[in-house]
């Protein structure tokens, strides 16, 4: 939250922030055709292809199980930071970077991201649900890589700052730990009757 805090107060005193530029600079350097692919379809996954329909299957799947209090905290935690990040955009009306045409436009505000939120909130979710189970060190090992590709796909794309992407992920870790803390509190855990 400390994190986010500060990013954000330098985005409402519309300070730039002395990275963006040239990491926003050395990523369109490297951009090839082939990386454009790449990019794009990550992106794509990192919400509408991927990441939005899977929260979604993911609150259904707990709920036909009957783990409902699995089922709440993953609600919440992934429509929440969702309602959030909507909330987040019009409130600091950061613009998009505009050094060059990006090859997928947006059209809405900047800070924070959503793609980085949604992506870290999902991640956060699942190792927070598996954290007693022998599926932790899986999922970290899958989902990292996964959450930094979205993160990079964002500023390669040209569409966000490098600071829009550590908020969102600083802002999702937060809220699925604050949310997680809310439903379990500091002793119950996911699972108390399973061995998975």
């Amino acid at each position: 939250m400390w994190g986010f805090a500060e990013l954000a107060d330098e985005i409402h005193e519309q300070e730039a922030i002395a990275f963006d530029e040239p990491i926003l600079r050395f990523a369109h350097e490297m951009a090839r055709e082939g990386f454009d692919r790449f990019f794009v379809l990550i992106s794509r996954a990192g919400y509408q292809w991927g990441v939005v329909p899977f929260d979604i299957a993911l609150v259904l799947l707990l709920t036909a199980l009957r783990r409902y209090r699995e089922a709440t905290f993953a609600a919440v935690a992934l429509g929440g930071s969702a309602l959030l990040n909507l909330a987040a955009k019009p409130a600091f009306a950061r613009a998009r970077p505009a050094l060059w045409e990006s090859i997928a436009p947006e059209a809405n505000f900047s800070f924070p991201s959503g793609h980085a939120m949604g992506s870290m909130t999902l991640a956060c979710v699942l190792v927070l649900l598996a954290w007693r189970t022998r599926w932790r060190w899986p999922l970290l090992l899958a989902l990292l890589p996964f959450v930094v590709l979205v993160g990079l796909s964002r500023v390669y794309l040209g569409v966000h700052y490098p600071s829009d992407i550590l908020a969102g992920w600083a802002a999702a870790m937060a809220w699925a730990v604050a949310v997680f803390l809310t439903v379990y509190g500091v002793h119950r855990r996911p699972w108390p009757s399973t061995n998975i």
